[in-house]
């Protein structure tokens, strides 16, 4: 990992706990550090579609920190967590990255946010170079202009085992637009797909808006009409751009629980590539 990249990091403690986390954790400059003291304001901060989280701390003395994890795992495919757990005699991650039971002894806690962070950067990198990215990229580069290149993406991911794939493409009207653009799927259902997705209160606006993937099933209040009314059971939405936000990817599964986070990572993937087509056209 780049020296000075920053790793937004967010740690949830108790109170008496935070004068010890925040002296550990602001030794490194790299770490953009937010605290929150309960769980509920924890899940108002990964819901926030203006912060950014890399890296989330929970302090198992919290209390019910394992159903919490459970849940933001499935939500937040890509986020990486760490539990600390000072009590116990060895660490077992379950639905946790990693688990720190030592993390103010040798700086634990420090290094392992940092080496998670970097590990997952050479994952991309590593998976940047399978062969279904590297297809792809060369599609990409058949296609034509914005449109021809956005459904050249749907049509890709679902080769991927997708049921039904989508782009709704951001139009920086005031406030924006989520507009479909390109999609693929079940006849029955292209004529009947929402052409349109609410910027402030959809599932579509909050990943193009926060920039972090996100799964979803039917029971989610955050969701996509298709998986809602139950025409696929498991959904994933993935950002198009980082900077330059374009837009999302939708994608639909029938089965229940059928995306994992190496689905998501396979899916940015082609997003990021799909990212730099489109701004490459833009600055031309």
């Amino acid at each position: 990992m780049a020296e000075g990249l920053v790793i937004h990091v967010l740690a949830a403690v108790r109170i008496q706990s935070l004068p010890e986390f925040r002296t550990n954790l602001s030794k490194d400059s790299q770490l953009k550090l937010t605290f929150v003291t309960d769980e509920k304001e924890a899940r108002e901060t990964l819901a926030d579609a203006q912060r950014l989280t890399d890296v989330f701390v929970v302090d198992n003395d919290l209390g019910g920190v394992f159903e919490l994890v459970k849940e933001l795992r499935q939500m937040y495919p890509r986020l990486l967590i760490i539990l600390v757990d000072q009590e116990a005699d060895f660490g077992m991650p379950g639905h946790a990255d990693e688990v720190s039971v030592t993390p103010f002894e040798n700086d634990d806690l420090l290094k392992r946010i940092k080496r998670l962070n970097e590990e997952r950067s050479l994952q991309t990198l590593r998976a940047d170079a399978l062969p279904p990215v590297r297809a792809f990229a060369k599609s990409l580069r058949r296609a034509g202009a914005g449109p021809a290149k956005m459904q050249a993406a749907v049509e890709a991911i679902k080769e991927l085992g997708y049921d039904y794939v989508a782009f709704y493409n951001m139009v920086p009207t005031t406030p924006p637009e989520m507009r479909l653009s390109s999609q693929i799927g079940p006849s029955s259902l292209l004529s009947i797909a929402p052409q349109q997705q609410d910027y402030q209160n959809s599932l579509v606006g909050w990943v193009t808006q926060n920039g972090q993937s996100r799964i979803i099933g039917p029971e989610d209040l955050l969701n996509h009409p298709f998986v809602k009314q139950q025409r696929f059971n498991s959904g994933v939405c993935v950002p198009v751009g980082t900077t330059l936000r374009f837009g999302v990817i939708f994608a639909c599964r029938e089965q229940p629980n059928a995306i994992t986070q190496q689905n998501v990572m396979m899916l940015e993937l082609v997003s990021a590539q799909l990212a730099s087509a489109l701004a490459k056209q833009a600055r031309s």
